[in-house]
């Protein structure tokens, strides 16, 4: 008998051979395959910011709204009635534009507008924590350049990181507007205003004539296509991340009448013959900006382009009646309907001015932060007439409110990039 079992203990130590050899071979696949994983997300310190970008971010635009297998523009807002929800900021921030401040102009829905939450289809978008973005940017400036919209993004996010850490500085780097420091972690952010990107101001004829006036031009609005306007021309050497924006103004008729006030282009110094319209315009402020921002950023900026924010004007332009009064966000059907090209509405810039900076973009490494279909909803979320306005402002957006999103975004994005402080 105890032949006998030796013998059985002789064959399961045999028979467990192959299965520890598969076993000690799995493991250090894995290891292997762990250790090559890790070198790809986990930067270097050699690495700058902008090499990670570059490894991480060539792709094509359309794409630009998914992280992983997450599509964040794919999705739906819900709405949070949770009675302890609590708003990561209220309308006492002192830096929230008078007109974008629809608690304190009692809007009738201003309480709701920020219990409203995107919900991606295939993931969660949640909201930042302030604290740790704090800890994890301290040392570093980050500025928004563009128009007002991303001025309320900007406030936003000031907003949201004042409620954590009030030891601030108020200053103007680099040409900004306005910029606060976050005494406690060292972190700047800044807003660099400009409409155009490029470098613009009024022309008038020469009594010596011209090219253009050999046209007949006797006035408009001289824009250079190659020459940053100076609010931001030094922002991409002093900044560590930038998110710019542009279009509302190209797209501006009571601004740049094509007739009384057109856009003359001019590069190097000299009238572009025959004159360009608006879109094309843009595609080389677009082409030229790009290429300045590449040229003159310190090493390892991290550069973003936030898509187009929508207007929803109904009935008719700021200027012709047009108003937004809804108070909930809009159906699927009801987006199309204001924003689909075909329709050719009055809300039209927003898809046509996209369309033009997927297509500059392609091939740069600047990373596209895609507002634009979840903001398309939100016709509720605009100050409308609160504040006793004039006429309706449906562009601008009530804080708090949904740029709080666009933030959680755009945090999450730089989470994406992985560079560790």
């Amino acid at each position: 008998m105890a032949t006998t079992g030796h013998h059985q203990n002789q064959t399961k130590k045999i028979s467990l051979l192959p299965l520890l050899s598969l076993l000690i071979f799995a493991s250090i696949f894995l290891a292997l395959s762990l250790s090559s994983k890790a070198s790809i997300s986990s930067p270097s310190s050699s690495q700058s910011f902008n090499q990670i970008l570059q490894l991480k971010n060539r792709s094509d635009p359309a794409e630009s709204s998914r992280l992983g297998s997450c599509n964040f523009s794919d999705g739906k807002w819900i709405y949070d009635s949770n009675s302890r929800f609590k708003p990561r900021y209220d309308g006492s921030c002192k830096e929230i534009f008078k007109g974008w401040n629809c608690l304190l102009n009692y809007k009738s829905n201003a309480a709701d507008i920020a219990k409203w939450r995107w919900k991606p289809n295939d993931c969660n978008l949640q909201p930042f924590d302030p604290v740790k973005f704090l800890q994890t940017y301290r040392d570093s400036n980050i500025g928004f350049v563009g128009d007002s919209l991303n001025r309320n993004m900007f406030v936003s996010l000031f907003c949201i990181l004042k409620r954590v850490s009030s030891e601030v500085k108020k200053w103007r780097p680099a040409g900004a507007d306005r910029g606060f420091t976050f005494l406690q972690y060292n972190l700047t952010i800044a807003y660099h205003r400009t409409n155009l990107l490029a470098r613009y101001g009024r022309w008038s004829a020469n009594a010596n004539g011209g090219k253009l006036e050999a046209l007949g031009y006797k006035e408009g609005y001289r824009v250079d296509v190659d020459v940053p306007e100076g609010t931001w021309a030094k922002a991409p050497s002093f900044h560590d991340i930038l998110i710019f924006n542009t279009g509302h103004w190209w797209w501006a008729p009571s601004k740049f009448d094509p007739v009384k006030s057109p856009m003359l282009f001019f590069e190097t110094d000299q009238p572009i013959i025959p004159p360009l319209p608006p879109d094309v315009g843009l595609d080389m402020v677009l082409k030229h900006m790009i290429q300045y921002v590449e040229k003159t950023a310190r090493p390892g900026l991290i550069k973003l382009f936030r898509t187009q924010s929508p207007r929803h004007f109904e009935g008719g332009d700021w200027d012709q009646g047009g108003s937004c009064k809804r108070l909930q966000p809009l159906s699927s059907e009801q987006v199309e309907e204001l924003f689909s090209l075909e329709n050719n509405g009055t809300n039209i810039e927003t898809r046509l001015v996209n369309q033009h900076l997927f297509e500059a973009l392609k091939g740069s490494d600047f990373r596209i932060l895609d507002i634009t279909h979840m903001s398309e909803f939100r016709a509720d979320a605009h100050p409308s007439m609160a504040g006793g306005k004039k006429h309706d402002d449906c562009m601008h957006w009530c804080l708090p409110g949904i740029t709080d999103t666009w933030n959680d975004l755009f945090v999450t994005l730089l989470n994406d990039i992985e560079v560790k402080t």
